[in-house]
């Protein structure tokens, strides 16, 4: 069958693989990851497919019918977001409109999340895929192209006529290693200078080693909607097979992410895929979601197997804040891990959320105070971003302080992240205002421009990556303070 995966345009660089999709101000675009696993999987079962990323291309709709050239898909797998909902929708009726014969399936968090709300926005979409939806894509197009029953398949919210029916629920894969290598489908589909993360070496490449998160943060969208609790993961072979793949086939890039949730959530995993890469004699550089409690001797091992950098979310400085968002560490861990990490020789990219339950401005000085003490390679400051399915977005909802239900106004006018979040203590535009304020303290103090200029002398790559990463941040936060003092 012919399959087409769509990651559909929308306001330019919009990343909707990202945990918290927007056009990114630091110039982040996130691979498809999800699109191309389930693409690997659908390829690897025989189907003729075509995966097609618009907001990397910067492609419109006349974009896709030229690339199609002819080519009909019976089958469209259309990945969505929370902030692109309802133009998501209307790309879906678009393609219906232009293959009335084939099928239009929804996929992402948004509609796992709501998937009734999202079949009834328009007649024309068929059904949403309800988390994981690898095998959900390819034996729906097994019974399509067998005229059987498209409702027996699971983990499907499907329309039959006037009704809408959930199927049974979808088991979630183990079986990992068996899902083809997600940068085999970025070299048949897709451009990979194309891709950016702010903290990485360009190019890079994103691949998954494990599915899901142990850990119970009530803010997380893909442990809580799609992926579980339950952490599934690659073998040590099978991850270590990949970077030799990419090594060879994509040799353009200088950096790997591995994009999981929460990559040291097993330690004996990351052990042995550390062990493999010194095994195989492997040089390669990445970067990886860590917790802040890794172990002094496991980061040690990370270094030595190339590890460049992890991203961790710290969230907040306030030991009270962090049990409100059910972080489950404490504030001492952290200052242990930053010294660990730091002895081992490994970048940190640190994250701070302002608005759980309980945020002050004081528990938010608290929180930068806590920053500048740490002193990371980089830190971002963002707002508490609400998702559907979340337990944040259930407590948010609950008391009130949503201040729109309209996931349009998600985004600005320029698709960057809009708070929607307005609490007693702290509004929308003062929690906009404060990690804006935050963010521009943090990166221009004298100790931290030192810190990059020593490492830029140190290290001339790094010197590059981080002035292009402040080029891309501070001329966005430039344009949108021009725009607003005009508007």
């Amino acid at each position: 069958m012919q399959i087409l995966f769509l990651n559909p345009h929308y306001m330019g660089r919009f990343s909707r693989a990202s945990r918290s999709p927007a056009v990114a101000k630091g110039g982040t675009l996130y691979y498809p990851l999800w699109l191309a696993y389930a693409e690997g999987w659908a390829h690897k079962n025989g189907h003729d497919t075509r995966l097609f990323d618009a907001p990397a291309r910067q492609a419109t709709m006349e974009d896709l019918d030229r690339y199609l050239d002819g080519w009909r898909p019976a089958l469209t797998v259309v990945e969505t977001s929370t902030p692109s909902i309802h133009h998501d929708s209307t790309v879906a009726v678009q393609i219906k409109e232009r293959f009335p014969e084939g099928f239009v399936l929804l996929v992402g968090t948004h509609p796992s999340a709501l998937p009734e709300e999202s079949l009834l926005r328009h007649p024309a979409i068929d059904a949403v895929a309800i988390g994981e939806y690898d095998a959900t894509v390819t034996e729906l197009a097994a019974a399509l192209e067998n005229r059987q029953p498209p409702g027996e398949v699971p983990g499907l919210a499907i329309r039959e006529g006037e009704t809408i029916r959930t199927t049974a629920p979808r088991e979630k894969r183990h079986d990992l290693d068996a899902i083809p290598f997600v940068s085999e489908v970025y070299a048949r589909h897709l451009h990979v200078p194309d891709y950016f993360f702010a903290a990485a070496n360009h190019p890079m490449a994103m691949i998954i080693t494990g599915r899901g998160c142990p850990h119970q943060c009530f803010f997380c969208v893909y442990p809580q909607v799609f992926h579980s609790h339950r952490y599934r993961v690659r073998s040590a072979r099978n991850v270590v097979d990949e970077l030799e793949y990419i090594r060879r086939h994509l040799p353009m890039v200088r950096e790997v992410g591995i994009e999981d949730d929460c990559f040291t959530a097993s330690p004996s995993h990351v052990r042995g895929i550390c062990e493999e890469i010194l095994a195989r004699g492997i040089k390669i550089q990445w970067y990886c979601n860590v917790r802040g409690d890794v172990k002094k001797d496991l980061l040690a091992l990370m270094k030595r197997a190339g590890c460049r950098l992890v991203t961790v979310g710290f969230e907040s400085g306030d030991q009270a804040l962090l049990d409100n968002m059910k972080k489950g560490i404490k504030l001492e861990k952290y200052h242990q891990f930053v010294r660990d990490v730091k002895e081992a020789g490994i970048l940190v990219h640190g994250c701070i959320m302002a608005g759980n339950p309980g945020e002050t401005r004081a528990s938010l000085e608290a929180s930068y105070r806590f920053a500048v003490e740490v002193n990371c390679d980089s830190m971002q400051f963002y707002p508490l971003y609400l998702y559907p399915g979340t337990e944040a977005y259930d407590w948010a909802e609950k008391n009130g302080y949503l201040s729109t239900t309209d996931f349009s106004q998600w985004l600005d006018g320029d698709g960057q992240h809009n708070c929607v979040l307005n609490t007693p203590e702290l509004s929308s535009r003062e929690l906009v205002q404060l990690c804006n304020d935050y963010m521009r303290r943090y990166h221009l103090r004298p100790r931290y421009l030192l810190m990059k200029v020593w490492q830029a002398l140190r290290n001339p790559r790094e010197g590059y990556r981080s002035l292009v990463s402040a080029q891309q941040f501070f001329g966005k936060m430039l344009l949108k303070g021009i725009r607003e003092r005009l508007a």
